[in-house]
């Protein structure tokens, strides 16, 4: 099992804080892991200790700068990797998309040529037909939004998240130890300013070259995902250009390994080439 090492670099005199695991194959693409909201590269160690690869905390989460005039909209998340990937000396990737890590696919569409292969789990729709869920079209609300996302506590995140997954109860105490420990006003702030700044019909239009997509493509998808319906895991598989292989998971929520931990091994699975490509 490659130990994990953590990291500090700078990206334009903010800091970025990643992790990474040294691959069982070596001559592969290192693994790029893309956390969502509200999370960090907290997501990762169980991935990185399977395949090893890099997980960053985007800016404004996590350990990573959250300066408040620094660009998070979706196109300045598309720059950030970018930049990341200059700072850790990376050219090609394996990636890995959860929720609002699909910012990477921004990055992909630009430059497909630099993904060997790709996995999309229960993420943001670059779609046409999604509409956001109650909770992020309360954050898009002026004032609204900064007074429900500041009077989030740890008893209230514990409730919110018992309907993002499927086993009986909220999620575990160990994520949401993970979620509040960097849930403070600089994260709070780049939340507000992505979703705001992210209407339905910029998702869509945003999607419009994912079949420039073309590297082998896995899309796993926990079906009991309140925020993101279940059809949208088709739709992706769809919309990219190359063989895709689509996993439904009717006992899994929107963080789908936390539910089904051999999701685990499936994502690792297809990266390393072990499991079949192309439509299940």
């Amino acid at each position: 099992m490659p130990a994990i090492t953590e990291h500090t670099g700078a990206i334009d005199g903010q800091p970025v804080f990643w992790r990474s695991a040294s691959a069982p194959d070596p001559a592969g693409a290192p693994v790029l892991y893309l956390h969502g909201v509200p999370t960090s590269s907290d997501d990762w160690p169980a991935f990185l200790e399977r395949t090893g690869g890099l997980a960053p905390d985007l800016l404004g989460f996590g350990r990573s700068g959250k300066r408040g005039d620094l660009d998070f909209t979706m196109e300045g998340y598309e720059r950030f990797i970018e930049r990341y990937l200059e700072l850790a000396g990376v050219e090609r990737v394996r990636l890995v998309a959860h929720d609002w890590g699909a910012v990477g696919l921004l990055w992909a569409m630009r430059q497909p040529e630099r993904v060997e292969r790709l996995v999309v789990m229960n993420a943001v729709p670059f779609l046409p037909g999604y509409r956001w869920h109650r909770i992020a079209r309360l954050w898009r609300r002026r004032l609204v939004g900064e007074t429900f996302i500041g009077a989030t506590t740890r008893l209230g995140l514990k409730h919110v998240s018992r309907e993002a997954n499927a086993t009986p109860g909220p999620l575990p105490e160990a994520f949401l130890d993970a979620v509040m420990a960097h849930f403070d006003q600089g994260t709070q702030r780049a939340i507000l300013q992505l979703y705001r700044t992210s209407p339905e019909t910029k998702l869509a239009a945003a999607g419009a070259g994912l079949p420039a997509i073309t590297c082998p493509a896995l899309v796993v998808w926990g079906d009991a995902d309140p925020y993101i319906p279940a059809r949208f895991a088709d739709a992706y598989a769809a919309a990219l250009g190359g063989p895709a292989r689509t996993v439904h998971l009717p006992d899994a929520g929107h963080w789908p390994w936390l539910d089904r931990p051999d999701v685990i091994d499936t994502v690792a699975d297809f990266l390393t080439g072990a499991a079949a490509d192309g439509p299940a």
